[in-house]
């Protein structure tokens, strides 16, 4: 249903589409090389501007293919979520071109602004008619000039519109200062991270020297599931997955999977303070990463991909100290050049156990552990914040852009 004011027009009929150049063409005359934009630069509603290429192209031919001011930039493919983003060029770059897969739209001055339209195609609605239209390969969509110009735009009065646009406008730079605010957070525990877990900055009242010691006079390591088929999995007893593992410092309590176990059947338990670490992965940066298991469970596996270490003494290494330390800067780079491997890097635990590590008295872990701790808890906090910002913003532009709700001019 159209709300009272407005109309629903194809795209065609207030806006241009236009398709860029293909590259690869031959016999060009008089040519010039000019910048352009790729697919790599249109990303998910911003611009990636850090590697610009050229494109020969005939002189006569520059202004057919030229971006303007106000072009609203969409990819003609990609994930399902992302259909019908666009993002609107500024002229970052003097005299730049676009590429056949991706459209530029040039709506029609006086009938649609630009802000307007890329809410509107990024948005829930835009999303509907995409999906619909779309061209759909396995996870991967895609939409043609045709179907593009067929989008049915909800058109308000244009002072309607700049009155929308300035509503959004100001929950974009809210979302914008706490990004910020986030990337300032993230550095500060970077910096504090690289200094108190290093001792190049000591916290108040602790000046003792710290014990270098190896992993192995201080630790044992053990193996996870052995032996299990893919029928064993899906029920049974709690383990903690790969995943699990490297996207957290501490393991996610929540997030566990099940495995079937028989009767006197042996594996390896996992404990509370143990430190777990991925054994292998695609690219040798990602090799062991590491986990600390903070909560107590009787019954807990460990997946066959990570290992686990466990502490021979637990006031040598605190888990809330190793939660931290194992994920530094410096540790990491004593890690990661022990893979081994071509296409999948693996880390020997032979070689992992001869680390040696520099450590403080267990009363300095814990006080770095929860000065480290305070850092972290900032950055939770604002990314809950801007996620709360992205869920908010969201649902005012389903409201606003389709006249559910409407604002006063």
């Amino acid at each position: 249903m159209v709300p009272e004011g407005w109309v629903k027009l194809a795209l065609s009929s207030v806006a241009d589409v236009r398709t860029g150049i293909a590259k690869g063409k031959k016999d060009i005359s008089d040519p010039i090389s000019m910048p352009y934009l790729r697919v790599a630069n249109v990303q998910d509603g911003y611009l990636d501007l850090s590697e610009i290429k050229e494109i020969e192209v005939s002189r006569n031919m520059v202004e057919r293919y030229r971006l303007q001011d106000g072009d609203v930039l969409m990819t003609e493919g990609g994930d399902f979520d992302k259909l019908g983003r666009g993002t609107i060029w500024r002229g970052q770059v003097p005299n730049c071109l676009h590429q056949n897969h991706v459209f530029a739209v040039r709506v029609h001055e006086g009938k649609l602004l630009p802000f307007f339209f890329a809410m509107l195609s990024g948005g829930a609605y835009g999303k509907r008619y995409f999906l619909k239209a779309a061209k759909r390969s396995t996870n991967l969509a895609s939409i043609n000039s045709t179907q593009l110009k067929a989008f049915p735009v909800l058109l308000p009065p244009l002072s309607e519109q700049k009155k929308i646009a300035e509503i959004l406008s100001t929950w974009d730079r809210a979302i914008e200062v706490a990004e910020r605010q986030l990337e300032t957070a993230r550095l500060q525990k970077k910096a504090l991270m690289q200094q108190l877990l290093t001792g190049t900055r000591r916290l108040p009242g602790f000046d003792g020297e710290w014990k270098t010691v190896k992993l192995g006079d201080i630790a044992d390591t053990y193996s996870g599931l052995s032996g299990k088929s893919k029928t064993d999995f899906g029920s049974g007893a709690p383990y903690i997955p790969y995943k699990n593992v490297f996207d957290n410092a501490e393991t996610d309590a929540s997030f566990l999977e099940l495995v079937q176990l028989s009767r006197g059947e042996e594996q390896n338990r996992v404990r509370k303070g143990d430190v777990i670490f991925t054994t292998s992965s695609e690219v040798p940066k990602e090799v062991g990463m590491s986990s600390v298991v903070l909560f107590e469970m009787e019954e807990l596996y460990l997946n066959s991909f990570c290992f686990g270490l466990r502490m021979h003494e637990m006031g040598v290494l605190l888990p809330v100290f190793g939660k931290h330390f194992f994920r530094s800067g410096h540790v990491r780079r004593k890690i990661v050049v022990l893979a081994q491997g071509s296409t999948r890097y693996n880390l020997s635990k032979k070689e992992f156990m001869k680390i040696e590590i520099d450590l403080p008295c267990p009363q300095e872990q814990e006080a770095i552990a929860e000065y480290l701790e305070k850092a972290a808890q900032q950055v939770v906090s604002l990314k809950h914040s801007i996620s709360h910002l992205r869920t908010e913003k969201r649902a005012l532009m389903q409201q606003l852009l389709t006249g559910k709700k409407r604002v006063t001019v």
